[in-house]
């Protein structure tokens, strides 16, 4: 196990340095600049730009300003915004709280509700939740979540007024458990529908697959009762596929909240993000793409580790 996780870093090492690279290569080729923005602001003079250019580094050649960034990256330092004059890392650090509150809420509600209704449409196929299964996998994975955001909006914040249409918390200053909940709500909502399809499909496949096996007929045979017999034996076999589903989903959950947080203007990396490139802020988007490229790394390692919990005759040694 080990060498294995060793193994894995070492290959994740030039990955991640792929990624930083090919944004840090994108961002830059980018039309317009950082300095394009302030000349358009007006006030500034070309002497005043030129001057700016230097101190920023902007006038190095491109591949030495991505390994001077890849040295203050390894020092923990991630620049300074160029908007906001602000250390990168403070500004991450004030923002990864909310992210993680609204990807966290909309994941666990996506997997409380998928593999639920997962089991319930491989134990029933052609039933009523089988439908209702299919239903819920089918708006998921053809809604997009801009399209559902703006939707769910109109018709329970501004329709219905049931909740609110934006932020964190309410701008009385109320930031209290229930008021953060109502705000949470419908962006979790959106956060939670791409994956619980995959998740619905994935259980139903698996748990079918896992049904029809010779050692479930056994523990039938044997008397077992029926909840028994799918929690404790099938169950749990059939979760390898889930976690695989889990582990593709985690990019995209990531994406979609960049989205949903723009959207219902929730305080977090992903609207920093976009805040980020719309000013061509070039350190805060390195920022943010070395937390989320890090986080899928990572999450993806912590699931291989999972498969051997799962299912003991997988070894890493």
């Amino acid at each position: 196990m080990y060498k294995y996780v060793v193994k894995r870093i070492l290959v994740a090492i030039p990955v991640f340095l792929g990624i930083t690279f090919a944004v840090y290569l994108l961002v830059n080729m980018a039309p317009g600049g950082p300095l394009d923005i302030l000349a358009s602001q007006g006030g500034m003079s070309q002497i005043d730009l030129q001057v700016l250019k230097e101190s920023m580094g902007l006038n190095k050649p491109l591949i030495v300003r991505y390994f001077l960034w890849l040295g203050d990256l390894f020092k923990g330092n991630l620049g300074i915004s160029y908007r906001t004059s602000q250390e990168v890392n403070l500004m991450i650090s004030q923002r990864i709280g909310a992210s993680l509150i609204l990807t966290g809420s909309g994941t666990l509600m996506a997997l409380i509700i998928g593999i639920p209704l997962g089991i319930m449409s491989a134990y029933k196929p052609y039933s009523k939740w089988d439908s209702i299964s299919s239903a819920v996998s089918f708006i998921g994975a053809s809604a997009p979540n801009f399209f559902l955001s703006l939707l769910v909006i109109y018709i329970f914040a501004v329709k219905l007024r049931i909740f609110p249409t934006s932020g964190m918390y309410s701008t009385s200053g109320n930031k209290s458990m229930a008021d953060l909940l109502m705000h949470l709500f419908l962006p979790a909502c959106i956060i939670c529908i791409q994956p619980i399809g995959n998740y619905i499909k994935q259980t139903r496949a698996s748990l079918m697959e896992v049904l029809n096996e010779e050692y479930i007929k056994t523990a039938r045979a044997k008397g077992l009762r029926e909840k028994r017999v799918i929690v404790f034996h099938a169950f749990r076999n059939s979760l390898i596929p889930v976690v695989t589903s889990f582990s593709l989903s985690i990019p995209f959950l990531i994406g979609g909240a960049v989205v949903t947080e723009q959207i219902f203007s929730w305080p977090g990396i992903g609207s920093l993000m976009i805040t980020a490139i719309n000013n061509r802020d070039y350190p805060v988007i390195m920022g943010v793409a070395v937390l989320i490229s890090v986080t899928v790394l990572v999450a993806n390692l912590l699931l291989d580790l999972v498969y051997a919990v799962l299912d003991p005759r997988i070894s890493y040694d």
